[in-house]
């Protein structure tokens, strides 16, 4: 059997660098979106200071691109260094979105992005602008693609398990596609990405105009960023919306966990705003609800229940002890494919197969698994609920909170008042790590929530590992985080340094604190 600890690491060293990699891909998705704007009114107005704008702005982009790209190479690999079983089992599906990726979206990205630096003198404004534009969408294709494959994850649509090969196979290429968990994820994250760019434009704008310098271009970022913040920010929270039902459809398990829902509740369900959790006695001490909104956002009706973690421990329990028929009947077919009573039982149970493997875990021969045994691993179907609980309502309360300062940042430019209120250029510079954080936080509850499978369903993350040393997990593990480290803060020495200078920077002789030429 793995050890416990092998897995653990393996997990440790995937999540740290995946959050390490986050920190650079929602600013990426979506500060490419405000340079097309920006370029657009250049090429529309032939007004120089737009350019600027899109130069200067386009500096910082190209800054965490760079350390975008470095960190997601890693985690690629990871797959065939860290979870070798795993890529065997699932990689006719799971690889094909990531092929797609790298040969559609990341070549495109990559091509344009180079484009987009060297050629403001060798295009026209027209082509600059289609650069622009492409480079955008090839960074949206790319996110779209690793939604796929993360999407199929959470829930495992288009495949099938065979027995003749013993992994997974694709069934419908389209069904992998037009998954609902991937759509609604795509949508919401790539909007929160929108989010982070313009919380980033904005912030850097409001000092500008704190400061009271290169005042007119920072007062057209600062509108720039307003509107197009409060459009993402209502996408996120409408689209969030969207995705939680998907979750209710999907994964049950998850919405529970959230909502801290030990008890199946009379539909439509309350939401929990807050909650003293025992998860020692799988109870909640004290609730504070609001009556129907969680039946209508995880079932879009008013008399379907949302079953509590208690029902949902019930049925996993029967589930595990139909898997292990499941997993009897493929040892059988292991030794001879053509067992009759073999196939046809593992054809009545095979869509519990994966809970039979839950018991690997603890014993080698699923017969042996004792009622204790058993019991252990239907607690194990279910990830801790305080977690869960407190990390989506602390990235609920900063989505409300950034919608609330977009809304009066839009509103200031309106009423061409924002150099008028300080203490709204002061938020919005408060806030800045406000997107980063919710975006964490948001990795963090679809991923943690998700065990403990890397299959919903299907694959037990602890038979996914690959086989390796525990010591080279952790010297791997060091080195990573410190590797990471060190680009993440000469991404922030550059970022600091370039955003003081400001669009001086550029060196076009028309902006303050321009470099000095001796």
């Amino acid at each position: 059997m793995i050890s416990e600890q092998l897995v653990d690491l393996s997990r440790l060293q995937f999540a740290a660098t995946a959050l390490y990699h986050f920190l650079f891909v929602p600013l990426t998705i979506g500060m490419v979106w405000i340079l097309v704007i920006m370029e657009s009114v250049y090429v529309m107005t032939g007004n120089v200071i737009w350019k600027d704008m899109t130069r200067f702005w386009g500096k910082l982009f190209g800054i965490n691109f760079a350390l975008g790209v470095t960190t997601g190479i890693t985690l690629e690999f990871q797959f065939g260094t860290n979870w070798a079983y795993y890529s065997h089992y699932v990689g006719d599906i799971f690889g094909a979105p990531l092929a797609i990726e790298g040969l559609m979206a990341f070549f495109l990205e990559s091509t344009m992005i180079g484009l987009f630096f060297f050629g403001w003198d060798r295009l026209s404004k027209t082509q600059h602008l289609m650069v622009t534009l492409l480079m955008a969408v090839g960074t949206n294709l790319s996110a779209l693609w690793i939604l796929i494959a993360n999407g199929w994850m959470q829930n495992p649509v288009g495949a099938e398990f065979s027995y003749q090969t013993m992994r997974m196979e694709m069934t419908d290429f389209w069904a992998v596609v037009f998954n609902p968990d991937a759509q609604a994820k795509f949508v919401h994250t790539v909007s929160a990405g929108y989010a982070t760019g313009s919380m980033f434009v904005l912030s850097i704008s409001s000092w500008y105009l704190l400061k009271k310098r290169d005042v007119e271009f920072a007062k057209r970022s600062f509108r720039v960023a307003a509107a197009f913040g409060l459009a993402s920010v209502l996408s996120v929270i409408v689209l969030g919306d969207e995705s939680g039902y998907t979750v209710g459809e999907a994964q049950q398990t998850k919405m529970a966990a959230l909502e801290a829902m030990w008890e199946t509740k009379p539909a439509p369900a309350p939401l929990t705003l807050v909650a003293s959790i025992n998860e020692t006695e799988q109870k909640n001490n004290w609730e504070v609800e609001i009556p129907w909104v969680m039946g209508l956002i995880g079932t879009r009706s008013v008399s379907k229940e949302i079953p509590g973690i208690h029902e949902i421990k019930a049925k996993n329990r029967e589930r595990i002890v139909r898997g292990i028929v499941a997993v009897n009947a493929l040892e059988v077919l292991r030794t001879n494919r053509d067992d009759a009573i073999a196939k046809r039982t593992f054809e009545t149970h095979k869509a519990d197969l994966g809970f039979g493997l839950l018991l690997k875990k603890y014993v080698v021969d699923v017969n042996t698994a004792t009622p204790e045994i058993i019991e252990r691993a239907v607690n194990d179907t279910v990830p801790r609920v305080t977690p869960m609980f407190w990390a989506f309502r602390l990235m609920v309360g900063l989505g409300f909170a950034m919608l609330l300062l977009f809304g009066l940042a839009f509103w200031s430019t309106l009423k061409s008042a924002c150099m008028q209120k300080p203490w709204l250029l002061k938020a919005a510079l408060w806030m800045l790590p406000a997107p980063w954080l919710a975006c964490e936080l948001g990795w963090f509850v679809a991923e943690y929530g998700r065990q403990p499978w890397t299959i919903y369903g299907v694959l037990p993350t602890h038979l996914s590992v690959s086989t390796l040393s525990v010591n080279s997990l952790y010297g791997s593990l060091a080195g990573f985080i410190t590797f990471y480290t060190v680009l993440l803060v000469v991404e922030m020495f550059l970022m600091v340094k370039f955003a003081r200078m400001g669009p001086g920077s550029l060196g076009t002789g028309r902006y303050d604190q321009e470099p000095q030429i001796a």
